[in-house]
This record gives C-alpha cells, structure tokens and sequence, in this order.
C-alpha cells in the first residue's frame, strides 16, 4: 500500500520550486532504481547524464520548448540509449556477467554467439528502437522510485533529440537521447495540475483477465 499511495501522490509536476535542491542520497537511490530496471537479455544498452550544471540545464531547456522544470529542478536525468548494437558491447556485457558470476555457462555462450550473428547485421533503425525501448524501462523504475522517495519529476519526450545529443557530445560516444527527466520539488503556487484528481482509466477498462 505506501508504494501505491507514493504513486497516487506523485504527477506529472508543472512547475517547481528552484530553491529546493534534491538530495544526493536520493538521486543516487533513483538512479540506482534505473540501473537495477530489467533490459532484453540483460543488454543495458542505455546510459543516463546527471545534469547539474545550471547552464548547461538551461541550453537543454531551450531546446526542450522551453519547459521550465528542466531549468528549476535541481537534477536532470538524461536516458540515452546506444545508437546500435556492436559485437563490442555484446561481448562486454556478456564478459562482464561472466566476470561478476566467477563461470562460464556453455548455454549463455550459445546465446552469446546467437546475439552475435543476429543483433550487429541488423538495421541501425530496428536496433536504436530497441535500444530506446528498453531506456524507457529504466525511465519507469526511476519514475516510481523518485514517487518513493517524495522526490517530484516529469518525464519528457518533447525536446530536439539531435540537439540535446550535439549540448551533451552524445554522438561521439555511440548513444542518442530518448528522454529527460527533470527531480525536483513542487512549486504549489503556479502550478496549475498540483490540485486536480488523478485520472486514470478504471481497472474494467485497463485490465482484460484470461483465464
């Protein structure tokens, strides 16, 4: 019950409050809520920018239609997913459950060498949607987990991807930005959405039992 109280306190914040700075310790907890969210075949192909600095802020809200708490909240998440899959960062992450495990599993190398003679050959296009796709996976711990942690946020796709990518040198290191994440604290006054009722559809639309 807190975890679904926490969700139906939190919403998608209008405007906040600039002299309130989130702390580190639960920044550090959502973004580790990011990092523990699940991805197809345990990939993680995605990064996230922790984004402090006020100017920089500022640049990315500019091209973020100017919406506010990109510039208000204290700390902006930035999820950047891989612009595609390479034989280098597959064998990475699977060198790397190896490494973390202490063994070698005969058929996680088969799936390895599956991965290996699917994933790379495939169209840029198909693989940065999937790559994006699971970012967003990420996007939605780290939503519940600020919720948890009373810490305001909105997610945002309305930005220049290309834009943001070229302000944070995001080319240059394989990745292209999917969505922003503003944490902060709520501004009551001039937020226009901070007393309206949740809506969602009711349980008899949203869920079709099979049983």
């Amino acid at each position: 019950m807190q975890l679904l109280d926490k969700l139906q306190w939190r919403y998608a914040t209008k405007k906040m409050d600039p002299t309130r700075a989130v702390p580190a310790e639960k920044v550090e907890r959502i973004i580790e809520a990011a990092r523990l969210a699940p991805t197809s075949s345990g990939l993680q192909p995605y990064e996230i920018l922790l984004v402090t600095n006020p100017d920089v802020k500022r640049r990315i809200a500019e091209v973020a239609w100017n919406q506010q708490q990109v510039v208000d909240g204290s700390h902006l998440l930035v999820f950047a997913a891989w612009d595609n899959y390479t034989a280098e960062r597959i064998n990475h992450m699977f060198d790397l459950t190896n490494e973390v495990r202490g063994f070698r599993n005969q058929g996680w190398e088969d799936y390895r060498q599956m991965l290996l003679s699917t994933y790379p050959q495939r169209d840029e296009a198909v693989n940065f949607s999937h790559t994006a796709r699971q970012a967003f996976l990420g996007l939605g711990a780290a939503l519940i987990a600020a919720a948890f942690e009373e810490v305001d946020s909105v997610p945002m796709e309305g930005f220049d991807p290309a834009a943001v990518d070229a302000i944070l040198g995001l080319r240059e290191r394989g990745l292209k930005s999917v969505a922003l994440l503003p944490l902060g604290y709520r501004q009551e006054e001039g937020d226009w959405l901070v007393k309206l009722p949740k809506v969602r559809r009711p349980r008899a639309e949203f869920v079709t039992e099979v049983a």
